[in-house]
This record gives C-alpha cells, sequence and structure tokens, in this order.
C-alpha cells in the first residue's frame, strides 16, 4: 500500500517561522526603537489625545496657544491641526520603532524617514523641537552605528578597486560596441 507523503502546512509561500527567532536585535537598534516609542508615545500622542478633550471643553485654539509657544506664528494659528498631524507623526513612530524590535526591516526605513522628517522640521517648532531633535537625532545615530559598524569609506573604495573586472563588464557593457 503506498504512502502519502505529509502535506506542508500552508503559509502562503512564507516560512512559519521567522529567520531571526532566538536571535536578538542588536542594542542599539533596540534603545534606537524605544527612543522613537517614547517620542511617539509621550510627546506626539499626547498632543492628539488632548484635542478631544479641548474640543470638548470648548476651548479656543488662541487660547491654548497662551500657555504652548511656538516660534513661527502659523503653527500657533493652526494648533489644532498641528496637534492632528502630531497624531499621525505618533502611529509612524510607534510602528517603526515596533518594526525594528520585531527585527522588520520595514521598521527601519519608518524610522529612519521619521527622523530625518523631524530633524528638518525640529527648527520650526521650538521650543518643543529641541527635544524632538535630541530624540530623533540619537535614534538616527544609533541607527548608522548599528548599520554602518566599524567599516570605514577607504575599504569601501579600496574593495570596489580590487573587484575583478568581470564584474564591473566588459567594454560592450558599458557602452563601447567596438566602435
Amino acid at each position: 500500500m503506498p504512502t502519502t507523503p505529509a502535506r506542508e502546512p500552508r503559509t502562503g509561500g512564507r516560512p512559519s517561522r521567522p529567520a531571526s527567532r532566538g536571535r536578538r536585535v542588536d542594542v542599539r537598534y533596540r534603545v534606537a526603537a524605544w527612543l522613537v516609542i517614547t517620542q511617539g508615545a509621550v510627546m506626539e500622542m499626547s498632543a492628539f489625545f488632548a484635542l478631544p478633550v479641548l474640543l470638548l471643553l470648548r476651548v479656543e485654539p488662541g487660547d491654548v496657544g497662551e500657555h504652548v509657544r511656538f516660534a513661527l506664528p502659523y503653527f500657533q494659528d493652526n494648533l489644532y491641526l498641528l496637534m492632528i498631524m502630531s497624531g499621525i507623526f505618533g502611529v509612524l513612530r510607534v510602528l517603526g520603532g515596533v518594526g525594528i524590535l520585531r527585527d522588520r526591516l520595514w521598521g527601519l526605513a519608518v524610522t529612519a524617514v521619521m527622523c530625518g522628517v523631524t530633524l528638518a522640521l525640529m527648527i520650526f517648532l521650538l521650543p518643543a523641537g529641541i527635544f524632538d531633535g535630541l530624540l530623533s537625532g540619537g535614534a538616527l545615530v544609533l541607527i548608522a552605528f548599528a548599520w554602518f559598524g566599524s567599516r570605514t569609506l577607504s575599504a569601501r573604495t579600496t574593495t570596489r578597486a580590487s573587484e575583478p573586472s568581470a564584474s564591473r563588464g566588459t567594454e560592450n557593457d558599458r557602452g563601447n560596441h567596438g566602435h
């Protein structure tokens, strides 16, 4: 009597377990992740969650603006919109940080983009932008240290120069078609 082979579990073409199971994410990535999660949850989301309370209490944006100051009057005049935007930033930061903790490359990408955007915008959100810059800048530096390690620029140049000519392409590959 022939035996039937055991069926593979259906996983949609994905491995049933992450390849990283059992390995820990580098401590620099973990610290960076917690920096952006803290920034997103405490700084960004708190402003977002304060918005419904302020609206229920019928607090005018101008009244809130007396207690919260920004360098640009535009932000001062549109404080409620800024609070909504803060919620979006907060969710993206928390998602990016959780992605890093789960050893996902997309988490690193989202976090790096959010850090870059924050560093570009922090000058307009003074004085709160200073703390944003410290957290995002610190996370970005930790990510860079973990990603690039101790590799040097000169090692990268030397490696390219020492590659075999076959991997750099032939004359025909470079556009010199024998003319």
